[in-house]
């Protein structure tokens, strides 16, 4: 199954947030961020970003209730 990004969080706490709504919606999500942020707790040049992936057929979906449907 193909994943894809539907979200960037800039920390895992934010990050939680989004997957909880989307799969309290019945759209299934994982994370995906580098290990190096969590561990150090580091926010800056990426290391701290965390994405937010769904199934590609449920991306559109996914967008349009994070209100994010005409945003890339």
């Amino acid at each position: 199954m193909k994943m894809v990004t539907v979200y960037t969080a800039s920390g895992q706490p934010e990050a939680e947030i989004i997957k909880g709504r989307l799969e309290s919606n019945g759209i299934q999500a994982v994370l995906k961020y580098e290990s190096a942020g969590i561990v150090f707790g580091l926010i800056i040049d990426g290391l701290g970003q965390v994405e937010v992936q769904v199934p590609a057929d449920m991306a559109q979906k996914a967008k349009a209730l994070l209100g994010m449907d005409n945003k890339e």
